[in-house]
């Protein structure tokens, strides 16, 4: 059910706790729009990251690009743009999702899971 978390995936669940947290850490919980986004989209992130859904790693990159896409146009399309805390933490987490989903894609995964082995997990 659970997968052994790679450094893109304890990144995203990261980032998805983040946006759980922060309708209350800057207070902006009483506002449904970007409270609901955040939680919504915090849930996804994680839920994502950690379950094993038996896809290939890339379709987990795809749904991560298409999160972190959301995430920098929710503001606009949601309405909450006017509401800078919440607007500017959504944007900057959609920005930081689709880098490390890119990154994810692309041959420096190779290079940074090698080091994260190594250095981290205590793998050889």
């Amino acid at each position: 059910m659970f997968k052994t978390l790679k450094w893109e995936d304890w990144l995203g669940v990261g980032l998805g706790a983040w946006l759980i947290a922060a309708p209350f850490v800057f207070g902006f919980s009483d506002q449904p729009a970007p409270t609901m986004n955040a939680l919504i989209m915090g849930c996804v992130l994680v839920l994502e990251e950690m379950l094993e859904i038996g896809v290939h790693e890339t379709v987990e990159e795809w749904i991560d690009l298409v999160a972190g896409a959301w995430l920098v146009v929710s503001p606009v399309a949601l309405g909450f743009t006017s509401q800078l805390a919440a607007a500017a933490n959504t944007v900057i987490v959609g920005l930081l999702t689709l880098a490390f989903a890119l990154l994810a894609m692309s041959d420096v995964d190779a290079k940074l899971g090698g080091w994260w082995r190594r250095r981290v997990a205590g793998h050889q």
